[in-house]
């Protein structure tokens, strides 16, 4: 028996339409993009935010700086995105450049408006078990196990990866639904014998085919978030056989990818939200 295929092109769409009515509820809802240099994957991501934000009524501002920017002009620029009231969230693409400190132009942001949950006091607040704005990628998987009835509570999760932005919060928000976690990373030995553990299964370490199909428990759910680039396609951290294995699987593309976008747009209504006192920042 095959697997039932997470679709988390649709499921995006859905959260789409939620924000959609959620902007044409507040009357104005703005985000702010900042993209340092020309990068082309990252003018890629960028668009795709702008047009996914633009198509649910979020007015987008567009900020493009050159590649050799001082990293005090950024900083700057930030301190005005956060002073400006009609920006309810600012996103800075990364990476930048060599010149410029991620972690100082992550703290900059003010926290109630880091759309990508990236700065330490949402990471802090996520930890204490009372999350505000949190990395769209482990959010949208929350939202897929939440579609899907994926029983959480009382099952065996194993992250595959300890990022800041998948891996590490992932982790906490499955141990917030009652999960026994288990982060497993590059230095774990025998990683089969923690994955053959697994009802839940969430792959985030951009590695092709790091978790074979015989690595998968039968029965288990498993979250492919890996995006790796080969001459035949766009592939995951999973083999693909798993299907066979498991319950539920992300396909890639098509699964995790789409969910990122949505749940950043969801983030920005929630930023808005918050800043006119209609929600609890840590609620």
């Amino acid at each position: 028996m095959s697997a039932t295929i997470i679709d988390g092109k649709a499921l995006a769409a859905k959260v789409r339409e939620e924000v959609a009515a959620e902007v044409a509820e507040l009357g104005h809802v703005g985000l702010a993009t900042v993209l340092v240099g020309d990068d082309p994957a990252s003018d890629v991501y960028i668009r795709g935010k702008q047009k996914a934000a633009q198509a649910v009524g979020i007015d987008a501002r567009d900020v493009r700086l050159p590649a050799d920017t001082p990293e005090d002009e950024l900083l700057a620029l930030l301190a005005g995105l956060n002073a400006d009231d009609a920006v309810d969230g600012i996103l800075v693409q990364l990476p930048l450049p060599s010149q410029i400190t991620e972690a100082k132009a992550i703290e900059t942001i003010d926290p109630g408006k880091d759309v990508d949950g990236f700065h330490p006091l949402n990471a802090g607040l996520l930890y204490l078990g009372r999350p505000a704005l949190v990395p769209g990628t482990p959010l949208g998987i929350m939202r897929m196990l939440e579609e899907y009835e994926v029983e959480i509570a009382g099952a065996r999760a194993v992250v595959v990866g300890r990022s800041n932005i998948v891996g590490k919060p992932m982790a906490h928000l499955l141990l917030q639904a009652h999960a026994t976690v288990t982060i497993c990373h590059s230095r774990t030995e025998d990683l089969e014998r923690h994955t053959l553990d697994a009802d839940i299964l969430v792959a985030a370490v951009g590695r092709l085919h790091v978790i074979g199909a015989e690595m998968v428990k039968a029965g288990a759910t498993v979250i492919d978030v890996g995006m790796n680039r080969t001459d035949d396609g766009l592939f995951g951290d999973v083999d693909p056989g798993a299907m066979e294995r498991a319950a539920y699987m992300t396909p890639v593309p098509g699964g995790v990818g789409p969910m990122t976008i949505a749940m950043v747009l969801k983030n920005t209504v929630t930023a808005a939200r918050t800043r006119r006192g209609l929600v609890s920042s840590a609620s």
